[in-house]
């Protein structure tokens, strides 16, 4: 996992919208292949179902052919909990911001892809990219 992206939920998210300036970019970085985790997948499952009306039948189709692209997603445990906490203190992000980067970490991944974060910046080792500003 040295060196890869590591995937925040928005990227899976655009992957599956239409009609979105962002869809192609997400969509090429999953075939790219990368690491996902459990939090965004189980996020994944919530705004499909909210806001791109899946079923439940299409959220699961969905997970299974982000899980090939990015198989073995990083659990969720109780040190990422930990280590997340350290990280949203320190740098004044939110717990589920926290976790995300934790996980990345954790993960020995170099990139954070995700537009929810300050592009550039470096936490925990993971450098932070909005792979959205190009598009």
């Amino acid at each position: 996992m040295i060196g890869e992206n590591f995937f925040d939920t928005n990227i899976l998210v655009y992957a599956h919208s239409v009609r979105d300036y962002r869809t192609a970019t997400a969509r090429q970085l999953l075939l790219d292949g990368g690491v996902v985790g459990v939090q965004a997948l189980n996020e994944f499952a919530s705004v499909a179902r909210a806001k791109l009306s899946f079923t439940w039948a299409e959220v699961q189709e969905a997970i299974e052919k982000i899980v090939i692209l990015c198989p073995n997603p990083r659990p969720l445990t109780f040190q990422t909990h930990l280590r997340a906490l350290e990280v949203s203190k320190r740098y004044g992000f939110s717990i589920w911001d926290g976790l995300i980067v934790a996980a990345a970490a954790e993960a020995h991944c170099s990139k954070l892809m995700t537009e929810d974060l300050q592009h550039g910046q470096i936490v925990e080792g993971v450098q932070i990219v909005n792979p959205f500003l190009a598009a």
